[in-house]
């Protein structure tokens, strides 16, 4: 299997990635509204049943994990300590601040973005031991509605 969809779980929101091991390239970057990540989940699961799923275990993780364990046995579930902290420093190295911002502080650069992505990403890098590209031309969306 050389698919991988690393979740970040939340309450209200969750990151998703979807990337190639071989490639160790990602392909996608949402982020998700909790209730709906489910069924995106076992969507994709249904529509490519190679692809690997890896989920964290950190925030409201049990209930996303008893749910997706009946229709996706082979469930990795991964340690996910400090990923979203850790995403706000990955987040600099894929959109490098460049110019007079580099003098500002830089968390004011994140104060609105959706991390939870990225803490994907941190929680797959993890549990594979690799780092992902990932092209700033990646699309990331916020799928909320």
């Amino acid at each position: 299997m050389s698919k991988v969809l690393a979740i970040d779980p939340g309450l209200s929101k969750c990151g998703l990635i979807e990337a190639d091991l071989k490639e160790k390239k990602v392909n996608k970057a949402l982020v998700v509204r909790s209730e709906l990540i489910l069924k995106l989940v076992r969507k994709i699961n249904k529509n490519d049943k190679n692809i690997q799923v890896l989920i964290g275990n950190g925030t409201s993780s049990k209930f996303f994990i008893e749910n997706l364990c009946e229709c996706i046995p082979n469930l990795i579930i991964a340690e996910e300590k400090n990923s979203t902290f850790r995403a706000k420093e990955r987040y600099f190295e894929i959109f490098p601040l460049k110019g007079l911002k580099c003098i500002l502080p830089r968390e004011i650069f994140i104060l609105n973005k959706n991390l939870d992505a990225l803490a994907a990403l941190i929680i797959m890098e993890d549990f594979f031991k690799l780092k992902f590209d990932v092209s700033n031309k990646i699309d990331t969306k916020t799928w909320l509605r």
